[in-house]
């Protein structure tokens, strides 16, 4: 999946996830910058700019090696019909050295069991120094962000879904705890 050439590493991911909510309440999720952001392991929300725009941070630490970017993640294309969104990131680290940008897209279906069927491709391109970690790291660490983020959609989508049946308000998100990779890591390289 990777490609690796002059400090550039494209990483792509795949991931299939169920709801246990309607397509509906899962579109709503999806069309919020702020509340996908919110479950993006290390994600922190900074100044939204509009309703589709919102400057934001992301914090991974890899054993004595932090990553820390910033900057602006768009909702760039929403197509109620055929519920597929698409959110584009772009963010560069504190001393301008290392860049990521990420396309995400997201399509739903409703299987005849019931439920929402999330079907999300995400693109992530990085250059800089993190390149230098190569691919057999980045790949098993993107793979598990990515796996965690829709485990952390799924459970908050789940949750206020419940809320919402049982009459109650829905709760304020969780805060998103920085992603500490070490244990992350040796399970993807170990998984790798």
């Amino acid at each position: 999946h990777g490609v690796h050439h002059g400090g550039v590493a494209a990483i792509a991911m795949d991931e299939r996830f169920r709801v246990d909510a309607p397509p509906a309440a899962v579109w709503d999720f999806l069309v919020d910058p702020r509340r996908v952001v919110g479950c993006v392991p290390g994600g922190e929300l900074g100044p939204v700019l509009d309703d589709r725009t919102y400057d934001g941070a992301v914090r991974v630490e890899v054993g004595p090696l932090t990553l820390a970017y910033r900057g602006r993640v768009q909702l760039a294309e929403r197509d109620e019909g055929a519920r597929r969104v698409r959110i584009i990131g772009r963010a560069r680290d504190r001393a301008g050295t290392d860049t990521a940008r990420l396309t995400l897209d997201s399509w739903l279906a409703a299987p005849p069991e019931g439920g929402t069927e999330v079907t999300a491709l995400a693109r992530v391109d990085v250059a800089g120094r993190v390149v230098e970690l190569g691919r057999g790291f980045l790949e098993p660490l993107a793979h598990l962000v990515f796996q965690e983020f829709a485990a952390r959609v799924r459970a908050e989508i789940e949750a206020a879904e419940a809320c919402r049946r049982a009459g109650g308000p829905a709760g304020p998100p969780a805060r998103a705890a920085p992603l500490r990779a070490v244990p992350l890591i040796l399970r993807a390289l170990r998984a790798w």
